[in-house]
């Protein structure tokens, strides 16, 4: 299933997800494993995808 996720951030706001979602993870480990596990995916999910996204090129106008 794919899912289109919009941020006004753009990459930089779903990459702190993938940093959130790691250390939330990491404080799971021994109480909720499974838990943990599928976070670490999620968070493996949204990177690949991030990895995927063409390079930005930064172009202002100026006013």
């Amino acid at each position: 299933m794919a899912a289109l996720l919009r941020l006004p951030g753009g990459a930089s706001e779903a990459s702190e997800i993938v940093e959130a979602l790691l250390v939330a993870a990491a404080t799971r480990d021994t109480t909720a494993p499974k838990l943990a596990a599928r976070w670490r995916q999620i968070a493996d999910d949204i990177g690949d995808a991030l990895d995927q996204l063409p390079t930005p090129t930064h172009h202002q106008e100026q006013q």
